[in-house]
């Protein structure tokens, strides 16, 4: 089969199927679009046969998206998706409980875990370039189940982030308005967010290139004047000399002992969630062949010098028993310098990352919605789009996992936080694990159906090590969750939440083979 039978198998939703193509030819049956099941629509003879399900021409729904993206809109969105909350507030708590050289050591364990994960990524997404790419390709490699399993766990990733974003925004602006409830902040940037997403995806992506570029230019300035106060040029406040880097070392290299390195690598994965997001935006992106391993390749550096850059000016200059999250880092160090009015500046530059993320976060998990609309796993409606291709009805089910923010006005803001921190750190974790797995049964199936590597288009370098590697780094991260005392009931949170969402998976099979649908029943097309 060549590439172009593979792009029809999977073709992208802004490409309805059309009659000429009443049945989708795949690589002998169950070989790289995955197996035959009973979900649906596989034969005998290897095909899958265009249902209801899939059919456009039946449906009044108007369910397109439209590639309306271009590379660098793919670069900056997946940047914006990721610099928010873990960078600028979550930082501070892991640099407390791992000490200085500990957050540093997580930090580049996390980025070598979400490498590994990106490679993967890459493979799947350029073959198969299609909004909601993580459950599609779970549902088509591991199994139906596990595909709405997915589905669902990067809805609640995003949703509930939604929720430690627009906490994080409220706990931000108590620095300019202390007497004022955080639940009112958080509620304005709900309404402003979800407004930015109801307009068109190419107004969204231009926004959001420079929504992000902001915060890019303020880290690099963070870490240039960090830079300079290290080494004594701008004078900080408690030292009469330069403060080099006395402070990483100075209570020992693991102050809080060793595990913490590692039973926080939790809060370091939330802070690197978001990289995935150049997979959810191929299925809108002009020309995935090279947008997405550009962006892949160029996000990652980007990402490693802006985070263990700012990590390490943040632990030289402030005592790490003095970070939390009852105030940005980044604020206290523009405090000790003496800047005028720049922790003023800095505190507006972190809400505005805050709003960046938040942005990506609503537009990656309306996709999402939309996806599972789409593929019949959520009543299809879901997947109704207005004429600029913005699903409505999805981006309003997505919100409304912002509303968690409100929890603010009745528990404390930061107890809040760090609870929604851990579920979505480990929601992206189960989603980085199928990624990974769904890469190593990806490729075995290619070969197996008589296709060699040198045919696609993108290869995951160093296969099957690299795959093997981000499977077993990031499930092992999942597991290491135990160890944190105060995370600990986050696991066994999500571990019930899985096996909920099978037995709802199991529970919709079941209602709908005694129920069926009309829009269920295989059409004959012409």
């Amino acid at each position: 089969m060549s590439q172009s039978d593979l792009e029809t198998a999977t073709q992208s939703p802004s490409q309805p199927t059309t009659a000429s193509s009443s049945t989708a030819v795949l690589p002998n049956a169950g070989d790289v679009a995955g197996e035959t099941n009973s979900t649906a629509d596989g034969g005998s003879d290897g095909t899958v046969n265009v249902t209801n399900r899939k059919d456009h021409t039946k449906h009044a729904l108007h369910t397109n998206l439209k590639r309306g993206m271009e590379s660098r809109h793919l670069q900056m969105i997946s940047l914006g998706g990721v610099i928010g909350t873990g960078l600028f507030l979550s930082s501070g708590y892991t640099i407390q409980q791992a000490g200085p050289i500990g957050t540093i050591l997580a930090y580049g364990i996390g980025a070598v875990i979400v490498y590994l994960v990106m490679l993967t990524l890459g493979e799947l997404s350029v073959a198969m370039p299609v909004t909601g790419s993580f459950h599609v390709y779970a549902e088509k490699f591991i199994g139906p189940g596990t595909g709405f399993v997915i589905a669902i766990q990067y809805w609640l990733t995003w949703t509930v982030a939604l929720g430690s974003e627009f906490t994080a925004a409220g706990l931000l602006m108590q620095r300019w308005f202390p007497h004022t409830p955080t639940w009112m902040w958080s509620a304005a940037c709900i309404i402003l967010i979800f407004t930015l997403n109801a307009l068109s995806v190419r107004f969204f992506a231009e926004a959001e290139f420079w929504f992000a570029s902001i915060k890019v230019l303020a880290i690099c300035a963070f870490i240039g004047i960090g830079l300079l106060a290290i080494f004594g040029i701008l004078p900080m406040k408690g030292y009469d000399h330069a403060p080099l880097f006395d402070n990483l070392t100075k209570d020992g290299i693991f102050p809080n002992g060793f595990m913490p390195v590692f039973a926080t690598i939790l809060t370091v994965n939330f802070a690197f969630s978001g990289t995935e997001l150049i997979g959810v935006t191929a299925g809108e992106t002009r020309d995935p062949e090279t947008a997405v391993p550009k962006a892949i390749h160029t996000t990652l550096w980007r990402l490693v010098l802006f985070f263990i850059g700012s990590i390490v000016v943040m632990s030289a200059l402030i005592p790490w028993r003095q970070a939390g999250v009852g105030e940005s880092p980044f604020v206290l160090v523009f405090s000790s310098i003496g800047i005028p009015y720049a922790a003023d500046i800095m505190n507006f530059v972190v809400l505005t990352a805050v709003l960046s993320a938040s942005n990506s976060g609503l537009y990656a998990s309306t996709r999402m919605v939309w996806s599972m609309g789409h593929e019949g796993m959520i009543p299809r409606w879901f997947a109704k789009t207005n004429r600029h291709g913005v699903p409505v009805l999805a981006l309003c089910a997505a919100m409304a996992g912002g509303l968690l923010a409100l929890l603010s006005s009745a528990v404390a803001a930061t107890t809040v936080y760090l609870v929604l921190v851990a579920l979505s750190g480990l929601s992206a974790v189960v989603v980085w694990i199928a990624i990974a797995y769904c890469q190593i049964v990806f490729r075995k199936r290619w070969i197996a159906s008589g296709h060699s590597v040198d045919e696609l288009k993108y290869k995951t370098p160093g296969y099957p090590w690299t795959s093997w590697g981000a499977f077993i780094l990031c499930t092992a991260s999942f597991l290491l969750v135990f160890f944190d005392k105060e995370q600990r009931f986050a696991l066994g949170a999500e571990l019930v939440f899985i096996v909920v969402c099978y037995a709802a998976y199991f529970v919709q099979r079941w209602w709908r083979q005694r129920h069926p649908r009309e829009e269920d029943e295989p059409v004959q097309l012409p």
